[in-house]
């Protein structure tokens, strides 16, 4: 064949192919979005699951993050996060910190069928000082800050205050892990109506006397507002009342355990009272979706911009 010289023009058409199909090819990749602008951050830290939009971002967890961030929020948890391999512990961790977000409490130890940490059994004490141990780790590796412990069940061979001193001395051991390694403990009250019956730990005016006996700046709760609302309601006046151990929230509507805007929680009036009182910490969403699919996952981004939408 003939070779041909290329003119200025078929320089030019060849340059002009090339851009399109690399705008094309980028197109595809799930984060670009064109002519849409960035969303606005959230004015409150919200943490999405890091398997709540697996509709939009598919299963990497590093594409859930970037798309959390895309949407606007600050944070992420991860109740699994302890029984991931380390080096996926790292990859998270180096990603959150790449796009500025907060992880929130990972669950250290949660027992929902036998008491516990309410005993002075040994081999239980033993488990929970090696639990902390693992959970430093976790914690340094994943640039984790709270650990989250639901104590158990009650016992129906003790009195009710031997149990309450049972898990503070407890919890004391805990902390003596804890605090060197700047690990803070968050005790979690849950409600016994809807979801865990005969557990010990139940109220945050419970939770809020435990953690005043520990007297550590490494034991703190964890109030998460669905079962409290379910356990006690008057949800503003006890975050006001229990507000120097509170140290982060879950989220969640009732009846329904789903997004804000589904229940009977005036979670736009919760959050601004929150906001108000110069929180900084975590809101993680630990709930349901009230639709399918992408659907429900963008109705779920959106009832937060509506209970976002706040003025302090």
């Amino acid at each position: 064949m003939k070779d041909e010289k290329r003119t200025p023009l078929s320089r030019r058409s060849f340059l002009s192919s090339a851009a399109a199909a690399a705008l094309a090819v980028s197109a595809t990749a799930p984060r670009v979005r064109a002519g849409e602008a960035p969303k606005k951050k959230f004015q409150l830290k919200y943490a999405p699951n890091l398997g709540q939009f697996r509709e939009h971002a598919g299963k990497d967890p590093i594409d859930n993050l970037k798309f959390m961030a895309d949407e606007g929020f600050r944070a992420m948890f991860d109740n699994g996060l302890m029984g991931k391999p380390p080096e996926l512990q790292e990859k998270i961790a180096a990603e959150m910190a790449r796009l500025g977000m907060t992880v929130g409490p990972f669950v250290m130890y949660a027992e929902f069928s036998k008491p516990t940490l309410v005993t002075t059994e040994q081999e239980a004490r033993d488990m929970i000082v090696q639990r902390t141990k693992e959970a430093v780790e976790t914690s340094k590796r994943a640039n984790a800050k709270w650990a989250l412990i639901a104590p158990g069940c009650c016992s129906q061979k003790l009195e009710w205050d031997y149990q309450t001193a049972n898990l503070v001395d407890n919890l004391r051991r805990c902390v003596e892990i804890a605090e060197p390694a700047g690990m803070v403990i968050v005790v979690e009250p849950l409600n016994w109506w809807a979801n865990h019956p005969g557990l010990f730990l139940q109220k945050i005016p419970q939770a809020y006397q435990i953690c005043r006996a520990v007297n550590s700046p490494c034991c703190k709760i964890v109030n998460d507002l669905y079962h409290q609302q379910i356990t006690e309601g008057n949800l503003i006046p006890n975050i006001d009342k229990a507000w120097s151990e509170i140290a982060a929230f879950h989220v969640g509507d009732n009846p329904g355990r789903r997004e804000p805007g589904t229940g009977e929680i005036n979670y736009k009036n919760v959050f601004r009272h929150i906001a108000g009182k110069g929180y900084q910490g975590t809101l993680c969403m630990e709930h349901g979706v009230s639709k399918r699919g992408k659907e429900g996952e963008r109705a779920l981004i959106d009832a937060y911009r509506t209970c976002d939408s706040f003025e302090v």
